[in-house]
């Protein structure tokens, strides 16, 4: 395989080596997403070995998240430095170390540490600074473009979780985190000789932590993320878990979480191709309406699978439309030129949502012996999510 070089010119943004960009990154979002994503699929198998109770198991997935979108702050910040293709190759080699390691742990303490750290930071090197790299090859075709490289999160969401638990009846989560670390790791380093620095954009990019922490509308949008990641996460780990609870088979109940990453790649794709026509922002807050109704849905859902379907369905359509347009209503908002910056900075929000809402509402569940507050709780959150957004103007005011 040839390697691209790192190229400079002006006249290749929309060109056909942009679109190399776009599918190196939905290769590596759904591969470090798709994993990290598919945890709920390996809750039981780890909590019944090692004796963990709910909340303390949904430590893991709370820490992967934490350490994925915080860590991309740094990773961000190293993309636009030296651009994205060592930033990838630092993922590769951390998600094959970190699963291998946390298939040999005797503790789920450790498991904190080796799945946390070694997911965390692949999925800090393979999303956010590729989808940032994306933001600067595209002017014309941007929404699509994005909407398109961040369908890997869905797609992966929606292969991983049922393979996962496939491999897991066949193999055992052990042998199952081997075969992912080793598969993706390969996928990675693939997708890494298909990046390269955006054209006109040769050198090290800028900071601009402290220009999007001074503006307010970026601030308002942070604390909006904030209550949606609360919420938005507490599916991926106990969707599964609350349908094994009704009686639903562990296939099925890990289809679920697929269903809701094949629905947000629908999103993904088609919030993109309406931007034109509706606004990037009109549309993001709609996708907060929609998480919120998803819940709704949840709670009186019962014991019917086909009503647990509709929710992740719902679900899976807000959620992939925010993933989808955060993106575009920030480089709308602060320019696309040290965007890697900013989207880390933008994503702590699910960071600090991801590292607290799970273990939070396991803590919930298993002291009220009911799913019924922490859906409760999770619907108030995305409501207020959608309130913060109230009084911010459609168009670039900060």
């Amino acid at each position: 395989m040839v390697v691209a070089p790192e190229v400079d010119a002006g006249n290749l943004i929309d060109s056909r080596r942009a679109w190399l960009t776009v599918v190196a990154t939905f290769a590596s979002s759904f591969v470090t997403l798709g994993i990290a994503y598919s945890f709920g699929a390996f809750f039981n198998s780890m909590a019944e070995e090692f004796g963990s109770t709910r909340g303390e198991t949904a430590i893991v997935f709370g820490i992967t998240t934490f350490s994925f979108f915080w860590l991309s702050l740094l990773t961000g910040r190293a993309a636009d430095r030296w651009g994205p293709r060592p930033v990838l190759v630092v993922g590769a080699a951390s998600l094959l170390i970190g699963l291998i390691a946390t298939s040999r742990v005797g503790s789920l303490e450790l498991g904190y540490l080796t799945y946390g750290a070694g997911v965390g930071l692949a999925a800090a090197c393979g999303y956010i600074p590729m989808v940032a790299n994306v933001g600067g090859w595209f002017d014309r075709h941007r929404a699509t473009a994005i909407g398109l490289a961040v369908a890997g999160i869905g797609a992966g969401t929606m292969v991983m979780s049922p393979l996962s638990a496939n491999l897991i009846d066949r193999y055992g989560w052990r042998d199952t985190y081997v075969i992912l670390g080793i598969a993706g790791s390969a996928v990675l380093l693939a997708s890494s000789f298909l990046v390269a620095r955006p054209p006109g954009q040769p050198g090290a990019q800028p900071s601009r932590f402290a220009e999007a922490a001074r503006s307010p509308a970026f601030r308002r949008l942070h604390i909006s993320a904030l209550c949606s990641g609360l919420a938005l996460f507490v599916p991926f780990v106990f969707v599964g878990q609350y349908a094994l609870d009704q009686g639903v088979e562990s296939v099925p109940a890990a289809v679920l979480i697929g269903v809701l990453g094949g629905a947000s790649i629908l999103a993904r794709i088609g919030f993109g191709s309406l931007v034109r026509r509706f606004g990037s922002f009109s549309l993001y807050k709609l996708c907060f309406v929609l998480n919120a109704s998803s819940f709704v849905i949840w709670f009186v859902a019962g014991s019917s699978y086909p009503m647990l379907v509709v929710f992740v369905l719902v679900l899976g359509v807000g959620y992939g439309g925010f993933v989808a347009l955060s993106t575009i209503v920030l480089a709308e908002r602060m320019g696309v030129v040290g965007l890697g910056s900013i989207l880390g900075l933008f994503y702590t929000s699910q960071g600090l949502g991801g590292l607290l809402g799970p273990p939070a509402a396991g803590w919930l569940i298993d002291t009220t012996d009911s799913y019924r507050p922490a859906i409760v709780a999770c619907c108030l959150l995305l409501v207020t999510a959608r309130l913060l957004l109230v009084r911010l103007p459609e168009t670039n005011q900060s």
